[in-house]
């Protein structure tokens, strides 16, 4: 993993490198055309609509517009952007030889059988882990986001995860592989910001006896979602000392984080899968890592796997800390978002001591999870999870099926779900054919076919009666028409 540190992704890596151009020495001014050309490939992922839209997409040379958020946009696509993107778009798009079809298909159908639990998985366990590795949590905290708009960050995460899982989502009849190609992008003009220029230069003048230090610069105020971008370009890296910024080891254990954790948080529930089925989910999983650029070696294959990787990358992120540590201020942001969307008060704590059971002890102390809870709170908690994981250990030697926990955790992952995922007022940034397919998803998680009525029932009045869809595509058709799906504003899962 040494050498993981500090290797990226040469093939994103280059079309960045060659849409932006040299970066101006000293201060960039608020007129340097690599801001113009982020916003021009802004504009063209629009046009990346699902997996077959990839197929025969080119860009051309010239003027190009985009209606945003009620608002006309322009760019323009220079030859060599053009020349750039095509070559990415149509290397990238293709599925690894060993991709195996029937387990993507089997994955697709365990995340329809269990999505209504992952939305507290990713809340719990799959980001709480994420900013586990303080390099990754000092890229991910330089804009600010994470703290003052932590939704927007779930969302975007959510915005990718839906596509890639849903039926057929990495086929050419899905949008999961377009949304992970854009995320790859995003992860190369990370850097590309951070090292002021492509991560294959700055690791040739270092190698060529530099000392690896990448000098904070000023710029001058743009505002608006440039002002991103520029957190990242100013902030300074060492090379030496922390690696490339997104660099493989860390891209491979954010991978980790929505396969392996997800998995092993559904076995601390009591609740989970067959050694295939959770073989398979991994399969799907380490498709879309390599659509990221990820290196098979990096992937896991079963969850044995996973705990040594995981753990022996963890444990090489605690013995580098951070100084300041940004790891607390991220999981508070996250842990506050989540108690927003509980409608009741004695059940606001429950994030942070769900995340608690589900990640253990040391991933709560670099969060700063640790303060007490109210006692009502923890008293209800435990009162209900520890009962009803036994009662669940009985039932199941006769009923394989049957599970309280997993009928309390959907209806809470259902109220995160509609309340930041699902807002009428602030649909999922897809194109508004895929938030339909989501809108009929959500609609078929509204009953647990494999529980009983009278539990079906109980989870009624603990979240709603009738579907759990809102109608997502007619919202976002009154909200956003005609706006494109995943932008570069923010560092991406």
């Amino acid at each position: 993993m040494e050498n993981m540190q500090h290797h990226a992704d040469p093939l994103a890596d280059q079309t960045i490198a060659q849409i932006l151009g040299p970066w101006p020495a000293g201060n960039v001014a608020a007129d340097a055309p690599q801001w113009a050309h982020i916003d021009t490939v802004n504009l063209l992922f629009g046009q990346w609509t699902d997996n077959a839209a990839l197929t025969h997409w080119t860009a051309q040379p010239g003027p190009v517009r985009a209606n945003l958020g009620g608002q006309t946009v322009e760019g323009c696509v220079t030859p060599a952007m053009a020349a750039a993107l095509n070559t990415y778009v149509q290397t990238a798009q293709v599925l690894p030889p060993w991709a195996d079809a029937r387990k993507i298909e089997r994955a697709e159908e365990l995340f329809m059988e269990h999505g209504a639990l992952s939305c507290i998985l990713l809340f719990c366990a799959s980001l709480p882990e994420c900013y586990v590795i303080p390099d990754l949590s000092s890229v991910l905290h330089t804009s600010g986001q994470l703290e003052q708009n932590a939704e927007y960050r779930i969302r975007s995460t959510a915005a990718m995860i839906f596509p890639v899982m849903m039926h057929g989502g990495l086929s050419l009849r899905g949008a999961g592989a377009a949304q992970v190609l854009k995320v790859r992008l995003i992860h190369a003009t990370i850097r590309n910001l951070i090292l002021h220029g492509s991560p294959s230069h700055a690791i040739d003048q270092w190698k060529a006896g530099g000392n690896g230090m990448v000098t904070p610069q000023s710029t001058q105020p743009r505002g608006g979602r440039s002002a991103m971008y520029q957190a990242l370009y100013a902030r300074g890296w060492d090379l030496a000392g922390d690696g490339l910024p997104c660099n493989q080891e860390e891209l491979a254990y954010t991978l980790l984080t929505f396969g392996y954790v997800f998995l092993r948080s559904l076995r601390r529930l009591g609740i989970g899968l067959p050694p295939a089925d959770e073989e398979a989910y991994l399969h799907a999983w380490n498709v879309v890592g390599h659509l990221l650029g990820i290196e098979r070696p990096l992937m896991v294959d079963t969850m044995e796997q996973g705990r040594v990787l995981m753990a022996g990358m963890q444990a090489r992120g605690r013995a580098e800390p951070v100084t300041p540590d940004p790891r607390p201020a991220l999981g508070q942001a996250l842990m506050q978002t989540m108690e927003k969307s509980l409608p009741w008060p004695i059940v606001k704590p429950f994030p942070q001591l769900m995340t608690r059971y589900l990640c253990g002890p040391a991933t709560a102390q670099d969060l700063g999870l640790t303060q007490p809870t109210p006692w009502a709170s923890a008293l209800l908690f435990w009162g209900v999870l520890l009962p009803a994981r036994t009662i669940d250990a009985v039932l199941r030697l006769m009923l394989p099926r049957f599970s309280i926990v997993r009928m309390l955790t959907r209806a809470l992952g259902y109220h995160f779900m509609s309340r930041v995922l699902m807002s009428q007022t602030r649909p999922l940034q897809l194109p508004t054919e895929l938030l339909n397919q989501v809108d009929t998803v959500v609609h078929g998680w509204s009953d647990d076919p494999h529980a009983p009525g009278w539990l079906n029932r109980i989870e009624d009045r603990l979240t709603t009666q009738g579907s759990w869809s809102h109608g997502l595509a007619q919202t976002a058709q009154k909200a956003m028409t005609g706006r494109a799906s995943t932008t570069m504003q923010q560092p991406a899962p």
